[in-house]
């Protein structure tokens, strides 16, 4: 049975890498990275290294995917601001 979780999990993991890449909005990509993340702390669960889990669990899937946001309410931000135009 743990052999069946370890590759189901990997298999997702790749699934979710693999839509990272393949989505054109941001936002989605941003969401991907975080479900591949949390999927990653999993297998590291899985490969009984909790204290690895937790870090990744909390900045990977946290604190990456906040700053990430963040970032892109900023760029949106100064699109409709028109920022950038400066000479």
């Amino acid at each position: 049975m743990n052999g069946f979780a370890h590759i189901a999990v990997l298999a997702m993991i790749i699934i979710a890498g693999f839509y990272a890449v393949w989505f054109r909005d941001l936002l989605s990509s941003v969401i991907s990275l975080a479900v591949f993340s949390l999927l990653l702390s999993l297998e590291f669960f899985i490969l009984q290294a909790p204290d690895v889990a937790i870090a990744e669990a909390a900045i990977g899937a946290g604190l990456s995917t906040a700053i990430y946001i963040i970032a892109l309410r900023a760029c949106n931000a100064l699109k409709k601001s028109g920022g950038g135009d400066r000479k």
